[in-house]
C-alpha cells in the first residue's frame, strides 16, 4: 500500500464520527511534565502529538480503532522513558489486541517495529533512505558488502537508489518485520537496502547493458515478495565470499579416507550455514570384515556419531547447531540399530541424538511391506567383495535382479545377514516417526526413475528438507543446490510467466556468483547447474479463490503453469548462454520433460498439451540450462517474512501465538478475515487429502517436495459420525502406502497433535471449511 507521510493529524474516524484531537486519551492526558529521552541519549518534554502521529500512521489504512492502542499507551507513559520504550510500548499494545476478529493489529506492531528501526538508523548514521550510493561505499568500505558492487557505477548506484520504495517496507506483519530485521539485515541497513543491493549483486553476471534493467526486475519482484530468497542467498549474497546454496547431499564410500575426507566437507558446509544429508549405504556393517579379520567392523554408528558430533562442533558460525540428515537404505544390515539410535536405553557410545535420519527405500521393499514378505539386511562390504555388486548405487529393476542375486546367495556366498518380515520393520520405522517425527523417507525408485541425469550416475537420497536431489559421487561431486520461492498469495495468474522467468534467472546467476565451500560442490555446480524454483502461499492462493485442497483440477492447472514456464525460461537461457554441460545422452536430450516423461503424457495431461510438445523439441535443438529446475522447500521461516503460508501445505492453525525470544508473536494467514473458512486447518484435515494434493502438484515438479504429514490421534476428529473413534496405526499406515503409490518422492516429519482433552469448536462452515 502508499502510506501518506507523517503530518500533524488534528482528528481522526470513527464510525463515521470526527472526534477532535482534544478528546482522544492521550490529548486529554497531557504531557504533565513528563520528560522523554531521545534515542541519541538527549531529554526532551513529552510530544503527545508527535506520538499520535506515529499511531495515525500505523493504523492507517487498517481495520483497526487507533483509539484503543492510544488508550492502552496512557497507563505506560512516565517521567524518564525512553523513545524506544515507548515505541515497544505501542508494539505490545497492539500485539495485545490482536486476534482473529482484528488481525491487522499484527500489521499495526510491524508498522511500528520498522519506524522505530528508521529511528535508530537515523541516529547511527545521519540518514535513512535517500542516499544508496553513499550506503554501499561505506558497507564496503567495512568490509560488509561484496566489492562486486562496485562494478556500478556511482551513476548507476544513483539510479538504483531511486527504485527504492520505502512503503514496501510498512507492508510487513510483525512477525515478518522481526524476522528480516533481527536475521537478515546487517548493521545500520535498511530492508529496501539489503533488498536492492541483493538484485544488484544478482544481476552482475548480465551483460553490462542490460545489467540494470534486469536488475530492476528482480528488485521488484523481491521486493514486492513475489519472489523470496533462501536464506543463503537473503544473507550470505552481500557479504564477501558467502555461500549462497541451501542443500547439499555427500555419498560416503567404505574407505577411511572418503570418510574423513566426507566429515571435512560436511564440516565446510555447516561453516556456511547449508543444511547437507549424507549417505552412508556404503561403508560396511556391523560384524563386517576389517583388513581380512571377521566380525571387526563397528558398522555406521560409529561414523554417524562422528558426522552428529561435528555439526554440534561447527555450528554455522555460532548462529545454530549444524543440521545434517543421514541416509541408509532399507537393505543394509544397520537399520534396526539405525532406528534405535536416537532412543534413551542401550550403549550411548551408540547414540547420536542430534543428526536427523533418513531411510531410504526401494519399490521392491513396499511391496513386501504389503505382502508381509521376508526381506533380507545385508553387509554391502560383504555383498561387493563376493558378489561383485555394489547395492548402493542400484534402483529399480537392476536392483530387484541384483537383490534376487543377493538372497539365491544365502549361507552359500552370502554368510552376514539378518531376515526380517517387511511389514514388521516398516511398523518400526511407523513408531519412531510417531514418536520422534522421524526417519524421512525417501523413495529411491520414483526418485531416480524421474532422474534427468540416469546416464551419468544416480541419485542416492535426499537434502536435509527432502526436496532437492540429484546425481552424487562419491569424493568427486556433491550435491547442491540454490533456492527462491514463488509467492503464490502475491502473484496472480497472468504474472507466473514473467516471475518464473525472473526466479529461474536469479537462481542460474546465483551458481556463478557463490562461494562453494568445496571442490566436489563445485564439480557439481559446473556440471549440473541444479536449481530449485519452488512455492509458498498455496493455501492462500486457495482460500482467495474460494478453492479447497479437493481441488485438484485447480491445484494441476496452476503447478502445470509453473511448471512450464520455469521449464521454458531455463530452455531460453540455455540459447543465450549453453546447456549444462552433463546435458549430451540425458533425458531432456531425449525429448523428455518433468519427471523424465515422454512427450505422450503431457499430450494426454496437461491443459495445453501442444505447447509441451514445442517445448520438448526446442530443448532437443536448443538444450537446457539446468538439469533439475524446481523443488518446493519447507520455507517455514521465510514465509512470515513474506506475509504467507509456509510452502504448499495447509495451515496448522488459522490463528495462534507463537513464542519467540521478543515475546509473543501473532501467526495469521494473509486472507483471514475474507476467506477465515478457506483456510482448512492441517490438525483437523484427513492426511490422505494432504497427499492426494502433493502427488498432483509432483507431477508437475522435477525435484522434490517437502511433504510433512499431521496426524490428530483424538478421537472424533476425522470421524465426526463416529465422535469416540480415533485414528488407528492402520490409518497412518494406509496413508504412507497411499504416498508411495501415488509416487510422493519423499515424507518430511511426520508430526502428531498427541491424545489429551484436544476439543476443537463446533463453530465452523460445513459447506467450505475442508
Amino acid at each position: 500500500m502508499q502510506s501518506k507521510p507523517l503530518t500533524t493529524a488534528v482528528s481522526i474516524h470513527k464510525n463515521n464520527e470526527v472526534i477532535p484531537f482534544r478528546s482522544t486519551p492521550l490529548a486529554n492526558m497531557g504531557s504533565h511534565g513528563i520528560r522523554v529521552i531521545r534515542r541519541d541519549g538527549s531529554t526532551t518534554s513529552l510530544n503527545i502529538g508527535k506520538i499520535r502521529e506515529v499511531v495515525e500512521w500505523a493504523c492507517e489504512g487498517k481495520k483497526v480503532n487507533s483509539i484503543a492502542l492510544e488508550a492502552g499507551l496512557t497507563t505506560r507513559l512516565r517521567d524518564g522513558i525512553t523513545t524506544r520504550e515507548i515505541q515497544d510500548n505501542l508494539i505490545n499494545c497492539a500485539l495485545e489486541m490482536c486476534s482473529p476478529e482484528e488481525p491487522d493489529w499484527r500489521y499495526v506492531a510491524g508498522r511500528l517495529h520498522i519506524w522505530s528501526l528508521w529511528k535508530d538508523t537515523l541516529v547511527a548514521r545521519g540518514y535513512q533512505y535517500g542516499n544508496y550510493e553513499k550506503t554501499v561505499k561505506t558497507q564496503v568500505k567495512k568490509l560488509l558488502y561484496d566489492e562486486r558492487i562496485l562494478l556500478y557505477s556511482e551513476a548507476e548506484l544513483k539510479a538504483a537508489g531511486s527504485w527504492i520504495n520505502p512503503d514496501w517496507d510498512i507492508d510487513y506483519d510483525y512477525a515478518g518485520a522481526l524476522l528480516i530485521t533481527s536475521r537478515y539485515l546487517l548493521k545500520n541497513e535498511l530492508p529496501q537496502e539489503a533488498l536492492l543491493t541483493c538484485s544488484l549483486l544478482l544481476a552482475t553476471v548480465e551483460e553490462p547493458a542490460n545489467r540494470l534493467d534486469w536488475a530492476k526486475k528482480f528488485y521488484q519482484a523481491i521486493a514486492q515478495r513475489k519472489i523470496s530468497l533462501a536464506t543463503p542467498i537473503l544473507a550470505n549474497l552481500r557479504t564477501p565470499k558467502g555461500s549462497l546454496t541451501s542443500c547439499f547431499i555427500l555419498s560416503i564410500d567404505d574407505s577411511l579416507e572418503s570418510i574423513f575426507s566426507e566429515i571435512t566437507n560436511a564440516a565446510r558446509i555447516s561453516k556456511n550455514g547449508g543444511g547437507v544429508g549424507v549417505n552412508v549405504s556404503r561403508i560396511r556393517a556391523t560384524g563386517s570384515w576389517v583388513m581380512g579379520k571377521a566380525n571387526a567392523s563397528g558398522g555406521i554408528i560409529p561414523w554417524i556419531k562422528l558426522l552428529n558430533d561435528t555439526a554440534i562442533a561447527v555450528n554455522q558460525g555460532g548462529r545454530r547447531a549444524g543440521a545434517v540428515t543421514i541416509g541408509v537404505d532399507i537393505w543394509h544390515l544397520d537399520v534396526p540399530e539405525f532406528l534405535e539410535m536416537q532412543t534413551e536405553n542401550g550403549d550411548q557410545r551408540r547414540k547420536a541424538y542430534d543428526i536427523f535420519p533418513q531411510l531410504v527405500i526401494t519399490d521392491e521393499f513396499m511391496r513386501r511391506v504389503i505382502n508381509k514378505a521376508e526381506w533380507t539386511l545385508v553387509d554391502p562390504y560383504e555383498v561387493r567383495r563376493k558378489l561383485g555388486i555394489e547395492l548402493a548405487e542400484l534402483w529399480g529393476e537392476e536392483f530387484e535382479e541384483a537383490y534376487r542375486l543377493v538372497e539365491a546367495n544365502l549361507d552359500q556366498e552370502i554368510l552376514l545377514y539378518k531376515k526380517i518380515n517387511a511389514r514388521d520393520l516398516f511398523k518400526s520405522i511407523m513408531r519412531s516417526q510417531v514418536e520422534t517425527g522421524m526417519p524421512y523417507i525417501a523413495f529411491k525408485d520414483t526418485i531416480n526413475r524421474a532422474n534427468p541425469n540416469k546416464h551419468d550416475g544416480y541419485i542416492p537420497g535426499v537434502n536435509l528438507c527432502t526436496e532437492s536431489f540429484s546425481n552424487v559421487t562419491p569424493d568427486k561431486t556433491a550435491h547442491c543446490c540454490n533456492l527462491v520461492s514463488l509467492n503464490l498469495a502475491n502473484i496472480d495468474r497472468e504474472e507466473i510467466e514473467s516471475n518464473c522467468q525472473i526466479a529461474v534467472r536469479i537462481l542460474d546467476n546465483t551458481i556463478d556468483l557463490t562461494n562453494p565451500p568445496f571442490d566436489n560442490a563445485q564439480n557439481h555446480n559446473d556440471k549440473y547447474r541444479t536449481i530449485g524454483v519452488g512455492a509458498m502461499g498455496l493455501a492462500d492462493w486457495l482460500a482467495k479463490r474460494k478453492l479447497s485442497y479437493n481441488n485438484l483440477s485447480e491445484i494441476s492447472n496452476l503447478f502445470e503453469e509453473i511448471g512450464y514456464w520455469c521449464t521454458y525460461s531455463s530452455m531460453e537461457l540455455a540459447k543465450e548462454r549453453g546447456a549444462y554441460q552433463a546435458f549430451l545422452g540425458s533425458e531432456w536430450s531425449q525429448g523428455k520433460l518433468i519427471g523424465a516423461k515422454p512427450v505422450e503424457w503431457f499430450l494426454n495431461n496437461a491443459v495445453q498439451p501442444q505447447r509441451w510438445q514445442q517445448l520438448a523439441t526446442d530443448i532437443q535443438r536448443f538444450g537446457i540450462r539446468n538439469s533439475h529446475i524446481t523443488a518446493i522447500a519447507p520455507n517455514t521461516s521465510s514465509s512470515l517474512v513474506q506475509g504467507c503460508t509456509a510452502s504448499v501445505l495447509p495451515v496448522y492453525s488459522r490463528f495462534f501465538y507463537d513464542k519467540w525470544a521478543k515475546g509473543t508473536v501473532p501467526i495469521a494467514p494473509p486472507f483471514i478475515e475474507e476467506a477465515f473458512w478457506f483456510y482448512p486447518e492441517n490438525k483437523n484435515l484427513e492426511q490422505q487429502q494432504v497427499v492426494k494434493a502433493i502427488a498432483t502438484m509432483q507431477e508437475w515438479i522435477d525435484t522434490g517436495i517437502s511433504m510433512e504429514l499431521l496426524f490428530n490421534l483424538n478421537e472424533g476428529v476425522y470421524f465426526p459420525e463416529e465422535p469416540n473413534r480415533c485414528l488407528t496405526a492402520k490409518d497412518i499406515f494406509d496413508t504412507l502406502i497411499m504416498a508411495w503409490e501415488l509416487q510422493c518422492k519423499a515424507i518430511y516429519y511426520i508430526r502428531t497433535v498427541q491424545k489429551d482433552n484436544f476439543r476443537e469448536s463446533n463453530d465452523s462452515c460445513s459447506s467450505c471449511a475442508n
